[in-house]
């Protein structure tokens, strides 16, 4: 490996620690202001009759889902629809990192063992806007200009994995 190929892959790495810091700032403030859908089935129902209002998709898949066909489907149609109708759209490869920073990780305790509740479907979570102060949010900013980059560059998809902390 030359000098150069390892300075542009650690160019690359610092550059997609940086997305992933704003990913996670967008999601905590996206929590906090209640401007978050999760789940596939909920989100569709919100794509259909709110897009404008949809910044940010971000579809979240491990490894064992990437061999769930329905999943990969229902995958493809929202990536078709926030396309075609300008979302923003960022695939994240650790799906439990993911639900640590949505407050949504489930205890494996007593209840969880019982089947009193399924864990949430954080396949799909999807960003709202209903303020338009929020566009000035540079966290935002950064992830969109991200995605903008990615797409010039034929990534429609780019996948992120959030660091660990």
């Amino acid at each position: 490996m030359t000098l150069e190929e390892f300075s542009a892959g650690e160019q690359k790495t610092e550059r997609m620690d940086k997305v992933g810091d704003a990913l996670e700032e967008v999601l905590s403030k996206a929590l906090s202001q209640r401007t978050i859908t999760v789940g596939v089935y909920e989100a569709a129902k919100l794509l259909n009759v709110d897009p404008d209002n949809v910044v940010l998709c971000l579809l979240a898949a491990d490894e064992d889902d990437d061999r769930d066909v329905a999943l990969q489907i229902h995958f493809t149609l929202i990536q078709a629809f926030c396309c075609e109708n300008d979302i923003d759209i960022l695939r994240v490869s650790n799906p439990g990192r993911l639900a640590e920073l949505l407050l949504l990780e489930t205890d494996a305790g007593p209840a969880a063992s019982e089947g009193a509740e399924q864990p949430p479907d954080l396949h799909c979570v999807l960003v709202t806007n209903p303020h338009s102060s929020q566009w000035k949010d540079p966290a935002l900013s950064q992830l969109i200009c991200f995605c903008r980059e990615s797409r010039y560059m034929d990534q429609w998809v780019p996948v992120i994995n959030l660091p660990e902390r």
